[in-house]
């Protein structure tokens, strides 16, 4: 499978298993499972010619296992995408092990009011969490939000999961909640050891 086949089968992957599986007939079951041979058939039939000649159910599981970010599961026959849905699914992800600090990018137009109501998922199923300050900072830069110097918050897991509210993980180092509750939240400072270094290199890009 060349680069730029594996490249918009990873699209489509994206299309059926997030947003809309509903475009090519395909059923989705509560937890976010599609039927990887109905799904191969599916796209050899409405994209014949660009996937009609070639595509096999390995060519899902290729995609799977050579995404470096875990953004998709094969289970037996099935492959589910892990984040990043706006159709509603029942998670069934790990719970466990999740780190007592997380981080979410944000612009400093909403800032103040994500710490008035909290972080909500917008158009997305839930809410998406970094592991660390530099993803959140990547996510905010290179995500839907495309910030220039995002602001980089700190919510309390480990608080969080004490009071009953629940936190997933997904992918390698993204993690999900319903939604993030302002007293879990707190900025991280410009000054911060973790924000600091990238700072300086986003104004040295900006000075080129």
């Amino acid at each position: 499978m060349r680069t730029g086949e594996r490249e918009t089968l990873g699209r489509r992957l994206a299309r059926v298993c997030r947003h809309d599986p509903g475009r090519y007939n395909l059923e989705m079951d509560i937890n976010g499972w599609v039927d990887i041979r109905e799904l191969v058939d599916a796209l050899r039939e409405k994209e014949s010619r660009r996937f009609g000649r070639w595509l096999r159910p390995h060519h899902i599981k290729a995609v799977v296992e050579c995404d470096a970010k875990g953004r998709y599961e094969v289970r037996g026959n099935t492959v589910r995408a892990t984040y990043g849905h706006t159709v509603e699914i029942e998670l069934d992800l790990p719970t466990d092990n999740i780190p007592p600090s997380l981080f979410y990018p944000c612009s400093n137009e909403d800032l103040e009011i994500i710490m008035d109501i909290g972080i909500l998922p917008g158009n997305r199923s839930h809410v998406h969490l970094s592991r660390t300050v530099a993803k959140a900072a990547e996510a905010g830069r290179l995500g839907g939000q495309q910030l220039k110097r995002p602001i980089i918050l700190e919510i309390d897991t480990a608080q969080m999961t004490a009071t009953g509210d629940t936190v997933w993980k997904a992918g390698t180092a993204v993690y999900l909640a319903e939604k993030v509750e302002p007293q879990y939240l707190d900025r991280v400072e410009e000054d911060d050891d973790r924000l600091a270094p990238l700072i300086s290199k986003w104004e040295q890009e900006e000075e080129e």
